[in-house]
């Protein structure tokens, strides 16, 4: 029996988008469906935060500069492109938190700034006495008895305390989601912590019991890996395997219809797409406004978003001297800096720099701290390199300076976050039961998450086409 041939539409081209395309067109090719899959992208180019600038020898990332090793889906993703042999691993070396204008090793054995070795901890200069003794109170206590959604703040103060999360767990979370730790959601973002309170009491313990312990001997594993040429090579890769043909740019969906048992796109353009399945990856105030007509996903319009921006700075080796060996830092709140972080661009990613030079990346940012990335470009480099030269004997102005914002460009997974986004699912399952939700606001803004949530989507669609029971 001929197969009646299906159309599915991926909006938005970030990485959740390319990776449900890719995936879809590779499904249907390899089982031989009889399926057609578009790519709409708003803007003029794929990719999304994944941006590479390659400048004078140099490899600048304006977003993302790596993915996470144990998230397997994106190096699966890279060895099904074939792309695999340019993954290259960061250098491992010590980080740092700065506090009180100092650079505080992070403390051996520290797991997202829970310490699983005992010995660094308590030696280390980043906590008083008085906060060491505070944070060994989590030996003691109870697990917690609150069954729903709490922030991740309220969740480690009571464990360790003020001076432990201020000088040392914020600063990393904050690190990940620029977001404001009395706020963001447990349940979202780090649901192990809790599992692990909740069976072993002691968070302390329970990370030393479930974390692998590496023999003395073993090198350091390194935690991230990214491409030699920069992160945008998965870019490249992905729109040259796309179908000749598959790919609109620049042409946005202002609203969509359902038809029957299909969903109609109404594009910018003045065209109209009929199709049997859409995958919409795009940001939640996108998704908010294409649902708004339907009264529904009205749970995320309050659904915050912060504004971040990049600084990368070059300049010759002899300029910069620093008397920290390390791949970089972060900065505590409570510290009168503008930064939230620094990596040692060189150090990390030997690759992205050419011989004699040295790349610092500064970050600014941050829930609740966001006037900074309105700035003029001009501006946010005084205010980078001031900050800077606190800790790092620099000389001289840069020989060139990226400037990168992302304007309300980080979601935040606000206290109650999971339940929203179960809702909001329902809500569309229920009236589009054709259309799928993906992407970096829903369930994980990670490039490993975007590309889990698009295979999802990808199979959801898959599933509702061919059921595996006919």
């Amino acid at each position: 029996m001929v197969q009646e041939k299906r159309k599915v539409a991926v909006v938005g081209g970030g990485i959740t988008g390319l990776a449900a395309a890719y995936y879809m067109q590779k499904e249907a090719k390899e089982k031989g469906y009889a399926l057609e899959v578009v790519l709409i992208e708003a803007s003029h180019r794929l990719g999304g935060k994944i941006q590479t600038v390659r400048k004078n020898g140099f490899i600048i990332e304006r977003g993302p500069d790596s993915f996470l090793a144990r998230k397997k889906s994106f190096g699966i993703l890279a060895d099904d492109l074939g792309i695999s042999d340019q993954l290259v691993s960061n250098a491992t070396g010590q980080a740092y938190v700065l506090v009180n204008d100092e650079l505080h090793p992070i403390p051996g054995g520290s797991v997202m700034g829970i310490p699983t070795q005992i010995a660094p901890f308590v030696t280390s200069g980043l906590f008083s006495w008085s906060g060491k003794f505070r944070a060994a109170g989590d030996f003691f206590l109870s697990k917690s008895t609150i069954n729903g959604d709490q922030s991740l703040g309220q969740f480690f103060r009571r464990r360790f305390g003020g001076e432990v999360v201020e000088n040392l767990i914020e600063p990393l979370l904050s690190g990940i989601y620029a977001g404001d730790i009395d706020k963001l959601s447990l349940k979202a973002t780090f649901p192990q912590f809790y599992e692990i309170e909740q069976k072993h009491r002691s968070l302390i313990l329970g990370m030393k019991k479930t974390t692998p312990k590496v023999p003395v001997r073993k090198p350091k594993e390194a935690l991230f890996r990214t491409f030699k040429n920069g992160l945008e090579t998965i870019v490249d890769a992905i729109e040259t395997q796309l179908e000749p043909g598959s790919v609109i740019k620049g042409v946005r969906v202002d609203r969509l219809e359902k038809v029957g048992d299909q969903v109609n796109l109404y594009l910018n353009n003045g065209s109209e797409m009929l199709l049997d399945g859409v995958i919409l990856t795009t940001p939640h105030p996108t998704l908010v406004q294409l649902f708004e007509e339907h009264d529904l996903l009205t749970g995320l319009q309050d659904m915050p978003a912060t504004s971040v921006a990049t600084v990368a700075m070059a300049f010759p080796e002899k300029a910069v001297s620093q008397d920290k060996e390390g791949t970089g830092f972060v900065v505590s709140r409570n510290s009168d800096y503008s930064i939230t972080a620094c990596t040692w661009t060189h150090r990390k990613w030997p690759t992205t720099t050419p011989e004699g030079h040295v790349l610092l990346r500064g970050y600014v940012g941050r829930a609740g701290d966001e006037s900074v990335v309105d700035l003029s470009d001009s501006e946010i480099e005084k205010v980078v390199l001031a900050d800077l030269r606190k800790t790092t004997k620099i000389e001289g102005d840069p020989l060139f300076t990226v400037v990168t914002r992302w304007k309300e460009a980080m979601p935040q997974y606000i206290v109650g976050h999971k339940e929203r986004i179960a809702k909001a699912k329902q809500e569309v399952h229920e009236t589009f039961p054709m259309v799928k939700l993906a992407g970096s606001s829903l369930e994980g803004l990670g490039l490993p998450d975007c590309i889990d949530q698009g295979k999802a989507a990808v199979t959801e669609i898959l599933e509702d086409f061919y059921p595996k029971n006919q």
